[in-house]
């Protein structure tokens, strides 16, 4: 398993899909997630220590997990079939829940829990950013630096493209990037 960093959510442009992207700690590598605007959302909130005056579903899960006496010990992306990233939740007691990735990641960011890739997964969907692409990838710092959990929220709830298994074909990421 490889030990990755959550870089940030953003908007990838011509869609208007939302990406997190996770940088390989040890490596050159990163990895792209398409993800819902709710998912989007709740990962900016925890990157930016927002406490919303009520919990969300991801902050009323850990409290839910406490309460049962557990901790989340971390999260691992497990796979990628058909373009969607499947991963699991690891708590004490050696407990293991399946998971979207992007839930799987705004988890690991309020309990402050590793997150991991399989080696197979970074293989497979990891892309190395060159020193001509380091300069996208400073924009993309800047832009998380400006942006705020409330951009990636749309006039319409629901899952993002690919987010759940068995979505529609054609449903991941821009160009048929792979999808939490």
């Amino acid at each position: 398993m490889i030990d990755v960093d959550v870089l940030g959510v953003r908007v990838e442009m011509p869609t208007n899909n939302p990406i997190v992207l996770l940088r390989e700690r040890d490596g050159d590598r990163y990895l792209p997630v398409w993800i819902g605007a709710a998912e989007a959302a709740a990962i900016a909130y925890a990157q930016q220590g927002v406490v919303p005056p009520r919990p969300l579903t991801h902050d009323l899960t850990v409290e839910i997990v406490r309460a049962l006496g557990h901790t989340l010990e971390g999260v691992r992306i497990v796979e990628m079939r058909d373009s969607v990233f499947y991963a699991a939740l690891d708590f004490s007691g050696g407990i293991e829940v399946g998971s979207r990735t992007s839930d799987a990641i705004a988890l690991a960011l309020r309990c402050d829990a590793p997150i991991r890739v399989a080696e197979a997964v970074m293989d497979e969907a990891g892309v190395i950013v060159d020193s001509d692409e380091d300069e996208e990838v400073e924009k993309f710092r800047e832009f998380l630096d400006q942006v705020s959990a409330e951009d990636f929220l749309g006039d319409e709830p629901g899952e993002g493209p690919g987010d759940e298994p068995g979505a529609p074909s054609g449903s991941g990421g821009p160009q048929g990037g792979p999808s939490a």
